[in-house]
Order: C-alpha cells, then structure tokens, then sequence
C-alpha cells in the first residue's frame, strides 16, 4: 500500500484512495445535498411568512412588527439566491475544468448561506414572540435564540475542527473542509 498522500485542503491522510478529481466531484455532490437541506428550511420561512400579509391581524402590526416582516421578507429572498447561487455558478463553469474553483466558492456561499438562515430563523422568532407575547418577550427570545444558534452554528463546527486537528497531529494548519 502506497503512503497517504496529504492533499494541500486535507488535515487527514488521503484514505478514500481517490483522485483529485473524484473527491472534487464527491464534495461538490456533498454541498448540492447541504444546499437541498438549507433551501427547504428557507422555502417554509418564506411561505409562512408570505401567507401573512392576507391574514385579518395583519393590519395590526405596529411600525417595528411590520418592519421585522419586511426584513425577514428580504432575508428569505436573498438566503434563497444564495443557495440558489452554486446551481448558476455551476452552469457557468461546466465543463471548464475548474471544479476545485467551483467547489471551493460553493463552500463559501453555503457559509453565507447559513448565515441568512441563521438570521431568519431569529427575525421570525422575534416577530412571532413580538406579536403573541410582547416585545420584552420578543427581545428575550432572539437573544437566546440567537445565542443558541451562535453556539450550534459556529462555535461547536470550531471546537469540531480544533478537536480533529488535535486528533490527526496536523502540523500543517491545513484546513478541514475537503475532506
């Protein structure tokens, strides 16, 4: 057996017996699947709340209440052209030969990605509580969710990630993410 070989984006030794190529495509097929995932939690979002606007308590909303709709409107719009982004940058770049530049900016939008979500996902937390229970509530609530979510969506993938480098001896400082 051949020894591992380390790719300049891996913290591990090549185990998978891949070629560049292979794990380019492998990792292009892995972010397509975490987009889907992302681009329907994003489509709920945004059809509830474009239902709400044809709702009777609508007209009820305060200036801040209708505020918050409006940027959670444009939150979910812009979350949704950034998943949608990697799919137009894909058909852009086809057959060009460039899949490590394609994969490598698809990582990065799905971050942004992530963010949106992350951002409308307490947006809407906070119109919700804002509207049924207040908005001492409200605020309240998005600071724990946006806490929450904080912790879940950065610190523990960075803990992750330290963990493993400590784990496989990585000398190199090399990233994590291609693999």
């Amino acid at each position: 057996m051949a020894d591992p070989e380390y790719h300049a984006q891996d913290i591990t030794p090549d185990t998978r017996n891949e070629t560049p190529d292979q794990r380019h495509d492998r990792n292009w097929m892995e972010l397509l699947q975490e987009l889907r995932v992302l681009q329907t939690g994003v489509q709920i979002l945004a059809g509830f709340l474009l239902t709400l606007p044809f709702q009777p308590r609508f007209a009820e909303l305060d200036d801040f209440q209708v505020n918050l709709y409006l940027l959670n409107v444009m939150v979910a719009a812009l979350t949704t052209a950034l998943i949608l982004l990697p799919v137009s940058v894909h058909r852009h770049l086809f057959r060009q030969h460039v899949k490590v530049v394609l994969v490598n900016a698809a990582d990065v939008i799905t971050k942004l990605a992530l963010t949106g979500v992350g951002l409308l996902t307490v947006c809407t937390a906070t119109l919700v509580f804002d509207v049924v229970a207040g908005r001492t509530a409200a605020l309240t609530a998005s600071g724990i969710i946006a806490l929450v979510l904080l912790i879940l969506l950065a610190l523990v993938p960075y803990l992750l990630r330290k963990r493993a480098r400590r784990e496989n001896g990585d000398v190199h400082n090399n990233r994590l993410d291609d693999q």
